[in-house]
Parts: structure tokens; C-alpha cells; sequence
């Protein structure tokens, strides 16, 4: 029996297809299929219902898999403490939504490779979803994503709870106020990020609590063509303090909003069963630094 032989299980499991499994271990599907096979003669019972292109776990299936998954894990766990022995480099991948990542990470990544330079981070950028699944299957260390998390499977620590602001153009009517009831911005036209964004989502939220149907009248997927339309007057926006920036003084204005403070909380997601590495411990605590410091500015 062969570890990649519980791998393809698992993912075959997970994924309900055989092809989608073959894809995220990056091997043929009929190499993957001929694995499972050997694996079902090795401990002899059939561990799926082949059902067309869908895949069944069998009830041996279930029992079985449940043990390869503790397997994975304690391997996974046995390599990371290797990892983590004094004479070795280490490394920790580390996952942030595109609202934090270009905005707080250069900078404490900077910070942890002049005190840990032993340590290397690579950094993924993507959406909530797709950053928790990152560390569901192992792909990531952490996850610095926003609320809410829901997946028992997760530890999920508190980060940072930050106000979302209005950005208007720095010929806006509105530029130079201070703050702006909802109801002097609800006929206003918004810049938004596309709806898969979780910013969004809490966005939309707010409006929905103060009974606001928003006029959208573009839709973008960085922050930076956000603040370039509004720095045209096209639009306003709703942005987290986070990503405003010292060069925004010259074309943006931010200002807060009175109803309802609306605000994001930031939250650190990790896998409850997997090792935590010396590496990770240490990013964390510098990360934890910098979010605390960002609180008292």
C-alpha cells in the first residue's frame, strides 16, 4: 500500500469524480483509476460505486477512509516537525484575501525575514472560499480571511476588527466632510468588486440592514481600478480602512459612515489537526504585533 495510493482515495472521496480527483493530484485519470483498483485488491472490498461519472463511497469505503485520513495527517505532521529541526530551513505557506494581502503583507514579510531569516513564505492571494479549502487540503499553513468562518474543522482566531469607509474623488460634493449619513450616499452610483469577493458580500450586507438597494455601476476585480474610478468621480466605494494608502491623499477621500459603523473582522484560519509549525508560530506572533498596532493608529 502507497501513500499516494490513500491520497487518490481521499481526493476521489472528496471530489465525487475520478477526474477531478486525477486534476488536483496532477496525475491521469486512468493512472489514478488503475491505483484505486490495485488498492481495492490490496485490502479487499471495493471502496467506491462506480455510478457513470460520479463516485460513491462504499460503507467499507467510509471505514477505510477514515483511517487513511488520520495516515495523511500523521505523515503530513511527521514531515512538518522534521521541517521544523534547528539545522533545517523551513517554510510556511501562507493564504490572505485580496483586500488584505497587497496592503499588510510586503511589509511583515520584510520584518520576518530580517528576524527569522531561516524562514521562507510563500504567499497565495485569493478568495475566502477558495483560501479555506487551501487549508482544509493542506495547501496552506494559514489563512487570514474575513468573518465569518464556519467549518468545524477550522481554529479560527480573531485578527483585527477594522471600519469600512466611503472613498469619494477628491472633487466629490462630499469631499470635505468628515463623515456622511447612508442616506446622503444611497442614490449615488458604486464601484464594487465582483460578488465572489467577501467584501462585497459584507457591503451588501450593510446596505441590506439599512434597507439600501445601491445603484452598481461598475464591477472590478482589484482594488486598484476601484480607486482609479473613483478618483475619476465615476463612483463611490466602500473600502476597509486597510487599504487605504498615503499616495490615495492626492486623489481620494475617505470618510466614515455614521450609520450603523459598519465594519470587518479579520480572522486567522488554521486546520484544528495539523502540525503547527516553529515557522508559522513565529509569523503568527509578528502578524498578531502588526494587527494590534494597526488597532491603536
Amino acid at each position: 500500500m502507497e501513500l499516494n495510493q490513500l491520497r487518490y482515495a481521499v481526493a476521489v472521496a472528496e471530489t465525487g469524480n475520478f477526474t477531478r480527483a486525477a486534476e488536483r493530484n496532477h496525475v491521469t485519470q486512468p493512472s489514478l483509476s488503475q491505483q484505486i483498483l490495485n488498492l481495492e485488491k490490496e485490502v479487499g472490498h471495493k471502496l467506491f460505486h462506480r455510478l457513470g461519472r460520479k463516485a460513491v463511497v462504499t460503507e467499507a469505503g467510509t471505514v477505510f477512509l477514515e483511517r487513511a485520513k488520520r495516515i495523511l495527517f500523521e505523515v503530513e505532521n511527521a514531515t512538518k516537525e522534521l521541517s521544523d529541526h534547528p539545522a533545517l530551513g523551513r517554510r510556511i505557506t501562507v493564504g490572505a484575501i485580496q483586500t488584505f494581502a497587497p496592503y499588510a503583507l510586503p511589509t511583515l514579510i520584510a520584518t520576518c525575514r530580517e528576524r527569522h531569516p531561516n524562514l521562507e513564505i510563500f504567499v497565495r492571494e485569493d478568495f475566502r472560499s477558495q483560501l479555506l479549502r487551501g487549508v482544509l487540503e493542506g495547501e496552506l499553513d494559514l489563512a487570514i480571511v474575513s468573518s465569518p468562518v464556519k467549518d468545524a474543522r477550522l481554529s479560527v482566531e480573531p485578527l483585527l476588527t477594522e471600519p469600512l469607509l466611503l472613498a469619494v474623488g477628491k472633487d466629490h460634493p462630499l469631499a470635505g466632510r468628515k463623515s456622511v449619513k447612508i442616506a446622503e450616499i444611497a442614490h449615488q452610483t458604486f464601484v464594487m468588486l465582483g460578488n465572489a469577493s467577501s467584501l462585497t458580500e459584507k457591503v451588501h450586507a450593510y446596505f441590506g440592514d439599512m434597507r439600501v438597494d445601491p445603484r452598481i455601476g461598475f464591477r472590478c476585480a482589484q482594488i486598484a481600478t476601484v480607486k482609479a474610478l473613483v478618483a475619476l468621480n465615476l463612483g463611490v466605494t466602500i473600502l476597509p480602512r486597510a487599504v487605504r494608502l498615503a499616495e490615495d491623499k492626492k486623489t481620494i477621500v475617505y470618510l466614515e459612515i455614521e450609520d450603523g459603523s459598519p465594519q470587518r473582522d479579520l480572522v486567522i484560519a488554521r486546520h484544528l489537526q495539523r502540525y503547527q509549525s516553529r515557522g508559522a508560530e513565529q509569523f503568527l506572533a509578528l502578524l498578531r504585533a502588526q494587527a494590534s498596532e494597526t488597532v491603536h493608529v
